[in-house]
């Protein structure tokens, strides 16, 4: 995790030297993964190396999708690692999504190192929605000890939650049936759905 510099700029070394090399991440690497740093290093250093990003699946369509539909609506994914973002600028994108009405994927909400950081999101987007307000907890999707929980804003930290979960806050109009969360694109107000 914490050699991802490395990691890029021996791969800009290799390609610079003629040689085709793929760098390896999890999830989509334009998501909060390697692509960003690459292109930095490659624009630093004025590469000319040719440099091809491959798409991935991100851990949001992931989680979605075993949640049912809870993107369906505008929604924002923020960080919670403040190892590269200052906690009060992460603090303030929380509190700006949530008095927006988006719905929140939450990335990297709790380590050993920060542990109280879910809480205190839990605490400003509570300020903006009622505790009653589905939030969707994916761990580990798609791998062999994944987890699906659904649970209520105001019990978020009854959960299990660890650096392999996803967290989905829904908005002012997401809904739990059955086992599934679902925010609405709007076709109930346009549409007769009957």
């Amino acid at each position: 995790m914490m050699q991802e510099v490395d990691r890029c700029r021996r791969a800009l070394e290799l390609a610079e030297a003629g040689q085709e090399i793929a760098l390896v991440c999890g999830g989509d690497p334009g998501i909060y993964a390697m692509a960003g740093l690459v292109f930095e290093l490659a624009s630093e250093r004025n590469s000319l190396a040719a440099i091809e990003v491959i798409p991935g699946l991100a851990a949001l369509n992931s989680c979605a999708a075993r949640l049912g539909a809870p993107l369906m609506h505008d929604f924002a994914a923020i960080s919670l690692s403040d190892l590269l973002t200052p906690w009060p600028l992460i603090e303030k994108r929380l509190s700006a999504a949530a008095s927006a009405d988006f719905v929140i994927v939450l990335y990297n909400p709790k380590s050993k190192k920060r542990s109280g950081h879910i809480g205190r999101a839990q605490e400003l987007i509570i300020a903006h929605r009622p505790g009653s307000t589905p939030v969707g907890i994916v761990t580990a999707a798609t791998r062999g000890n994944e987890s699906v929980t659904i649970t209520t804003l105001e019990r978020l930290l009854e959960a299990e939650i660890n650096m392999q979960s996803t967290v989905i806050i829904g908005n002012s109009t997401t809904y739990q049936w059955r086992e599934f969360m679902i925010t609405p694109r709007g076709y109930a107000d346009k549409y007769d759905l009957k």
